[in-house]
């Protein structure tokens, strides 16, 4: 047997090794894999295949590692890649390895956001950091906090878990009330800037999540500052706790004392504790460290992995096409793996038993079975219990089958062991407090000269303790309120006149300097300001707008306003209508109804004040046509409808209507010279420059509650321009008579003016977003910019006179329902005489006509005194037989008797009697 090993020929694959070599991970890695092949060999003689290892260094940046893979790729043609280490660095091999049809096996980098990329050659040998999520969630639960604050690192690492940690903390009731991140190069002033902010805040429960060497940062700064203490909750994910073995004992680990971590649970065995002393050998005689964690067993077992699927490919089936010869650095002339795909379906179908447990890949990730939770206690972590998908949080891994107690997931902390918690107690944190140390916020107050209801600074004549209120001022606590923390703060009075030239310069150069660290008042945010100070978000409406007095409603009060609700061509169509309709009815009912019997003259005068009468609905004559009422029914909506518009249009007139401004046109002000105020020392006036006022125009005032209200009462000006929130607290006083009018000359509004740099800015401008979604801002506003006695302008209405516009479809519809009725009307006539029109003769209708019109006429003359006939000269309609006898007709025999009886009135209209 061992001469047929012996005698086995063996192919060289190359595959590449990129690692940090100048990190402990990266040295730590590289030899559990040179570890890995020399063991796997030896118990697999008969193998055809040997890894050949060339390694490259990834320099520790990404840039370094993405030349590393590319020179490996183009120059050594390896079939496969282990490494990187980081994440940053694995997302750009990712890529390249996908265009390479080359796998990517990395055993360290653990961000979530890699499997984003869902790339068939990315291999994940190492846990997802997602998979923690879960563990720390139960830890959280066990001890019924509510409340957390994770602290990151401001890179793709540490934001990777931060989407999973907060959905999850929602999903089971626990609020994230703020996200603290740290720049991987902070300083470590930003450092202890950071934890100061954490330090106010109410919650005292903290998650870490960041890279190991800026941990202990983290840490030891927290110690110094006394965030170690008592009532602190701190919880470290396994990145940090993978590392305890390189962390210093005498300064890090003593700072980390009482902190509880998650690390992946590696179950003990015996080819794992000869490993382990292998490797306290092996690095005793090198003269090396002999650290070693979960990443170096990793590394081992994912070179045995590779190892197993090279073997079940074959060295014949891993050739590279494509290769570019010319250059060594150009990426897109990386050559192309013939059959790198076999070698990732081998990889994904591989198992075994290694040293970190049951290894395979699904999704090309390692799949966790268990994470142990552990305590920092003396020179380490002890384990206090473990955590698995099934069954939560339990004691051992051992179940038995009579105990019941683990077949349902467990959320109790009465199945982890003792805990000695920061301060050195074994009481559980409650894992809030109230805060009662932290950095007290100086807060400058300018005072005012002149009474103002966006900053009042009093004093009490009692206590001689300074008082500060105010619009500004409450908008400012509930802003501070708003915050995710606690904010203590005092308020400085700044003696210097703030309506004074340069007063205002004199604050900021003082904020500058650093003796205020914030300045709270009617502060116009202003771009030329923002390099030395930093605004806030604003919270007031920004601009600036024109203030002008109400239209005298004396105007209005005339002996003719009871035509001004209706424009004159309403009144027009309107009577026009009333005719029409009126016409309408004399035609349907006159075969009808006796109340039109008449002359014509009655009848056209009874018709048209039947439809003048529905204005009022007064008419008293009865409508008997069907046609008729059906026209009468839509004329009186109609009629409706007019009546109540014009009334309101004339209510409003004498009521609403006074309250249109008096000016809206910026440019007629400006054509005529008129005089306009601003406010003294301030930019407004460079704005009226702009829009070309001239200096004679330009009145400035110093106070809107006095001066400017008496400027414009004495008509020394016209109108005023200021910034909106003052002009808001004007007309709030004076609503009934001043109202502001477009257009709005966009400014920065008010804000809070922060020292440069300072950290709150952002926070504050978060808060100030949330404060104004809430109705808490427009508590604020009602109370100090409106006056209760003024009417909402939102609900004030248009006074304008209506016009035909408005009806025109009122109009459309009665015009076709009596157009369409007519229309029926005269074709029931028509069907009713169809005998008499199928013989009907129009010229001698014509001339017979023309007969009987100047008898008529003669007759009038002669007798005005008498009655005119019952029937008018062009009726069609049956009337009472007469006793002379028909004269001869020109129709036919068969007419019948309608038309015999027209022929005798033809006869009588031509021997007339008198």
């Amino acid at each position: 047997m061992a001469q047929s090993t012996t005698n086995i020929t063996t192919v060289q694959v190359k595959v590449g090794v990129v690692l940090d070599m100048n990190t402990w991970v990266g040295k730590m890695g590289l030899k559990g894999i040179s570890m890995a092949l020399s063991d796997f060999y030896s118990s697999h003689v008969h193998y055809k295949t040997r890894l050949e290892l060339h390694v490259r260094d990834s320099k520790d940046n990404v840039v370094g590692a993405a030349a590393a893979a590319v020179e490996l790729l183009k120059t050594e043609q390896v079939k496969a890649i282990i490494g990187p280490l980081t994440s940053m660095q694995a997302n750009f091999l990712i890529h390249l390895g996908e265009e390479a049809h080359v796998p990517i096996i990395s055993f360290s980098a653990t961000s979530p956001s890699l499997s984003y990329l869902r790339s068939p050659y990315f291999f994940r040998a190492a846990l997802n950091d997602s998979s923690q999520v879960q563990p720390i969630t139960a830890i959280i639960q066990a001890f019924g906090w509510k409340e957390v604050v994770p602290i990151y690192t401001e890179n793709e690492y540490g934001e990777g878990l931060i989407p999973f940690l907060t959905d999850t903390f929602q999903e089971n009731e626990i609020r994230v009330l703020y996200k603290s991140t740290i720049r991987p190069v902070a300083s470590d002033e930003e450092i202890v800037a950071e934890l100061y902010k954490l330090m106010t805040m109410q919650t005292r429960v903290f998650i870490v999540h960041m890279t190991c060497s800026l941990s202990a940062r983290l840490f030891t700064k927290a110690n110094e500052i006394g965030m170690m203490s008592e009532g602190y909750v701190w919880i470290i994910t396994d990145g940090i706790t993978n590392s305890w073995n390189f962390f210093d004992p005498s300064t890090v680990i003593d700072s980390m004392q009482g902190v509880i971590g998650v690390q992946p649970h590696v179950p003990k065995s015996k080819k794992l504790e000869d490993f382990i002393s292998r490797w306290k050998n092996k690095t005793h005689q090198e003269k090396t460290t002999s650290d070693l964690n979960v990443f170096g067993l990793w590394a081992y077992d994912a070179a045995a992995a590779l190892a197993m699927a090279v073997e079940k490919v074959g060295p014949l089936n891993l050739s590279i096409s494509n290769i570019a010869k010319n250059s060594t650095t150009d990426f897109g002339s990386v050559g192309v793996s013939q059959n790198g795909i076999h070698l990732c379906q081998a990889l994904s179908s591989t198992r075994f038993r290694g040293l970190s447990g049951n290894f395979s890949f699904v999704d090309g990730q390692l799949q966790s079975s268990a994470f142990e939770i552990v305590n920092v206690i003396g020179n380490g972590p002890r384990g206090i219990g473990l955590w698995t998908p099934e069954h939560g949080i339990v004691r051992q891994l051992k179940f038995d089958a009579v105990n019941t107690s683990y077949k349902d997931y467990s959320t109790s902390q009465a199945n982890l062991k003792a805990i000695i918690w920061p301060g050195d107690t074994t009481y559980t944190p409650k894992g809030w407090v109230v805060p009662t140390n932290g950095k007290v916020l100086r807060v400058a107050v300018p005072v005012k000269t002149f009474y103002s209801d966006f900053v009042r600074v009093s004093r009490d004549p009692i206590t001689n303790r300074t008082m500060v209120t105010g619009y500004c001022i409450d908008v400012f606590e509930a802003v501070m309120a708003a915050l995710p923390y606690s904010v203590p703060y005092e308020y400085i009075p700044f003696e210097k006149p703030y309506g004074e030239q340069g007063g205002f310069d004199i604050l900021l150069h003082q904020l500058f300097l650093g003796k205020f660290d914030v300045v709270v008042g009617d502060v116009t945010i202003r771009e030329n300001r923002s390099n030395y100070v930093d605004f806030t978000f604003p919270y007031t409406e920004s601009g600036v707008t024109m203030i002008v007095p109400f239209k005298d409603k004396k105007n209005y009060k005339t002996a003719w306003v009871f035509l001004k609700p209706l424009t004159w061509d309403l009144w027009v169509t309107s009577t026009c209508f009333f005719v029409f309709i009126g016409f309408v009815i004399l035609i349907l009912e006159r075969q009808i109804n006796e109340d039109f019997n008449g002359t014509p003259l009655r009848q056209v005068s009874n018709s048209v004040w039947f439809s003048f009468s529905t204005m009022v609905f007064s008419h008293k004559e009865k409508v008997v046509s069907n046609l008729a009422r059906f026209v009468v029914i839509i004329w009186c909506f109609v009629v409706l409808i007019l009546t109540q518009s014009y009334t309101a249009s004339l209510t409003s007139l004498l009521t609403v209507h006074q309250l249109e401004p008096s000016i809206t046109d910026v440019q007629e002000l400006i054509n005529k010279g008129q005089s306009v105020g601003y406010p003294k020392v301030s930019f407004i006036h460079d704005i009226l420059k702009r829009m070309n006022f001239s200096d004679s125009q330009l009145k400035g005032y110093n106070t809107v509650e006095g001066e400017l209200d008496a400027a414009l009462s004495n008509r020394s000006i016209v109108a005023a321009f200021d910034e909106i929130p003052y002009l808001k607290l004007f007309t709030g006083r004076h609503c009934s008579k001043y109202t502001m009018v477009a257009p709005t000359h966009k400014t920065g509004g008010f804000g809070f003016a922060f020292r440069k740099g300072s950290h709150l800015v952002r926070d504050v401008s978060t808060a100030i977003l949330h404060v104004i979604e809430e109705d808490k801002m427009s508590e604020i506003e009602k109370k100090w910019l409106q006056n209760n006695s003024c009417p909402d302008s939102s609900s004030t209405v248009s006074s304008s006179s209506l016009s035909v516009h408005s009806f025109w479809g009122l109009f459309l519809i009665v015009g076709v329902a009596a157009s369409f009725a007519l229309i029926i009307f005269m074709a029931m006539l028509a069907y009713e005489h169809r005998s008499f029109l199928v013989h009907l003769d129009l010229k001698y209708l014509w001339r017979k006509y023309i007969l009987k019109h100047e008898d008529t006429v003669t007759a009038i003359d002669t007798h005005q005194d008498q009655a005119s006939p019952s029937s008018s000269p062009l009726s069609i309609a049956p009337s009472p037989p007469t006793q002379q006898s028909p004269a001869r007709s020109t129709v036919s025999d068969d007419t019948d008797e309608a038309f015999t009886h027209f022929e005798g009135e033809v006869a009588e209209s031509q021997n007339p009697r008198h």
